[in-house]
């Protein structure tokens, strides 16, 4: 992780191992992907500019059950809309209310930390592709 929050990186790490690396439910690889799916891509991230590794940072969390996708995806972009039929249907897949908690964390970390990341590029003046978790983007075009 490079130095981007300053005086408060050494915290923002704290925070992602403690959600990433830490035992838990949800193992550390699916919450790792979790994280990548909903930190979205950005292609201007560095090893030296990224809270994530480069590893993590290619991941897009592809390979997530489309279930679980479409509420990572839900968490965040509109956290606000999930209702608890979305849980259910989890829970019904066979998903712990402990593991979809942690996933929970690790979706709404990724959002936060991907739009942090973008915010930190603008501040640099680095161009930067739109926030792909933005609701007024849509395939590259503004709505």
């Amino acid at each position: 992780m490079g130095d981007l929050g300053g005086r408060y990186a050494a915290y923002t790490a704290r925070l992602v191992d403690s959600v990433l690396v830490a035992p838990g439910h949800a193992s550390g690889e699916l919450r790792r992907a979790v994280l990548a799916r909903a930190f979205g891509p950005h292609p201007l991230s560095t090893p030296e500019t990224s809270f994530l590794s480069e590893t993590e940072r290619g991941s897009g969390g592809e390979d997530l059950p489309p279930a679980l996708a479409a509420y990572v995806d839900k968490v965040a972009r509109h956290a606000y809309t999930v209702t608890d039929d979305d849980v259910a249907a989890l829970q019904g897949a066979g998903n712990s209310d402990d593991a979809l908690f942690e996933l929970t964390v690790s979706a709404a970390l990724g959002a936060a930390l991907g739009r942090l990341e973008r915010g930190l590029a603008a501040l640099r003046g680095e161009s930067s592709p739109p926030d792909p978790l933005s609701t007024m983007w849509r395939g590259g075009t503004r709505e």
